[in-house]
């Protein structure tokens, strides 16, 4: 085998900064309380901080209506806090992604503020304009991904122009070459100054039908699910014309020894093609988003991985996902027992893993009350379960006011259990959520099978998902009960030796049939 990059034997660790650390008291997290935590975060044995995005904005969505792809927002610091947080972070052997939103701006930005002077302006064409319906109205039935439609009529010039979500995040043209040229210099910025990737929000949706037709109708919506989903929006995403933009993006990173990471929520098969190909290589790492909405049964999940294993174009590595700033908390979706096999699940499958901040204390969405609520798809769509604030709270430090978070009120409220579900109080407890995943962390630098090896599924019944991890001779088996009964797993040939638990210290070495206590994983090594 070729050594693998730091971005494949690596985990990356998501950071929502307005979440993370508050250093001034605002309530609100900002660099340099993201710097203050650097040493918590190498404690646990991460390699990469991939920080949600912090450039200028009117946080109107919070962040991702980008008012300056250049700059760092006063509310997180400055360019200078920016720069220290990264010379931190690679002294600690720490790489730092940042949270690239390419496909809309804010209304506030300079290029839309020009382009929305007049139809006669150099940078009309940067956005997406066009004329009323024959009848009136929008030019087609596209909605917002926010609800509502996605077009928003301009009384001063007398057209519509088109945003994917909030009426305040325009989206640009990336058919317009000199969009493309603005936006590469983008990532060049970022890259001369250190930055070792990004994350690429919504790249499916960045090049949308030249010619604009209406989406089809959606058969499967019924009341109660989010308005966008009334129609497939197979217009208004994944057009072909997308892998050109990613193979450029990919270009201009590999000379910086960069990875580039994109958010793809699409079917697998589809997933597949944003790898790009040998002539025009796609991003490195297309997010897989399986296991964040799979059915939480064993079957099912196993389906997933070795159908997405298999689909794999040569030479294309894996990644995972549990968890984000857009989804439902694992804890919550599977239960605080079985969070603890997710985790172990996360952290054994072949490929990078990305871990959501908080996920290592278990922490679970906390209750929003109504004259609490912050984010924008709740308040424009209330009551659906959509809303994104309970998934986004504060991290619980330790026992101190605020869990260490703030000396002020927080933005958002913290979990009801933080004076003993925090960082302090779990690094002390061996058997915590926290001492897991640090144990689960050690063991993938400790085994190259488990941070580059193969994947090889292992036949199971009943609750129990298992698979081999295998590199040269060594052979780690994984077995995973997701049920809340005991169960048994029939090993492969051979004695194995369990390194680690998700119940306890790891027994005695096993041959034959192995025994799972409900709701435990293990991992064990074959014996020579």
């Amino acid at each position: 085998m070729t050594e693998a990059a730091w971005w494949q034997r690596g985990v990356i660790y998501q950071v929502y900064p307005r979440s993370f650390q508050d250093s001034d008291g605002d309530g609100v997290g900002d660099l340099r309380g993201i710097a203050a935590r650097l040493d918590d975060l190498v404690a646990l044995g991460v390699d990469a901080i991939w920080i949600s995005p912090i450039f200028p904005s009117p946080m109107a969505d919070f962040g991702y209506d980008v008012a300056d792809y250049c700059g760092i927002d006063p509310r997180f610091g400055t360019l200078a806090d920016f720069d220290a947080l990264l010379a931190a972070a690679h002294a600690r052997g720490l790489r730092v992604l940042l949270d690239l939103v390419p496909n809309h701006t804010s209304e506030q930005h300079p290029w839309f503020a020009e382009s929305r002077s007049a139809r006669t302006s150099p940078k009309r064409d940067w956005y997406l304009w066009r004329d009323p319906a024959p009848g009136g109205g929008p030019p087609n039935n596209w909605i917002s991904d926010f609800g509502g439609s996605a077009w928003e009529w301009d009384a001063a010039s007398g057209q519509y122009y088109y945003h994917a979500y909030l009426k305040q995040q325009p989206d640009l043209n990336w058919r317009n070459p000199a969009v493309r040229a603005a936006m590469m210099e983008v990532l060049r910025f970022w890259f001369d100054r250190g930055v070792d990737g990004f994350r690429i929000d919504v790249l499916w949706h960045m090049i949308k039908h030249a010619g604009f037709p209406d989406n089809p109708a959606n058969p499967d919506w019924r009341p109660g699910l989010p308005e966008f989903l009334k129609v497939l929006q197979t217009n208004s995403t994944d057009q072909p014309e997308v892998h050109a933009i990613a193979a450029a993006m990919r270009a201009i990173a590999d000379e910086h020894g960069a990875v580039l990471v994109g958010e793809i929520y699409l079917p697998v098969e589809r997933l597949m093609a944003y790898y790009g190909s040998a002539e025009a290589p796609g991003v490195h790492l297309p997010f897989n988003f399986q296991l964040i909405g799979a059915d939480w049964h064993a079957r099912k999940i196993a389906h997933r991985i070795a159908k997405y294993e298999g689909l794999l174009p040569p030479g294309a590595w894996p990644n995972w996902v549990l968890g984000n700033h857009d989804r439902p908390r694992v804890a919550t979706r599977v239960g605080a027992r079985q969070a603890r096999v997710a985790m172990m699940l996360l952290l054994t499958l072949r490929g990078t893993p990305t871990l959501y901040y908080g996920d290592e204390l278990g922490m679970e969405d906390v209750p929003i009350a109504p004259e609490q609520v912050r984010d924008p798809r709740e308040i424009n769509e209330p009551g659906l379960g959509w809303g994104r604030d309970p998934c986004r709270t504060p991290m619980a430090w330790d026992g101190s006011p605020n869990a260490g978070f703030s000396t002020g009120e927080p933005w958002l409220p913290l979990h009801a259990d933080w004076p003993a579900r925090n960082v302090a109080a779990e690094r002390a407890d061996p058997a915590s959520m926290w001492c897991l995943t640090r144990g689960l962390l050690a063991l993938r630098r400790a085994h190259p099978a488990l941070a580059s090896g193969s994947w090889h599924g292992v036949a199971a019944e009943g609750d129990v998902l298992a698979y081999e991890r295998r590199h040269g001779d060594a052979r780690l088996l994984v077995a995973l009960n997701l049920g809340g009964g005991e169960a048994v797993l029939a090993l492969p040939e051979g004695r194995f030796r369990p390194l680690l638990t998700t119940a306890g210290p790891p027994g005695e070495t096993v041959e034959g049939m192995l025994s799972l206590r409900a709701d435990e994983g293990v991992v064990l090594a074959r014996e020579p």
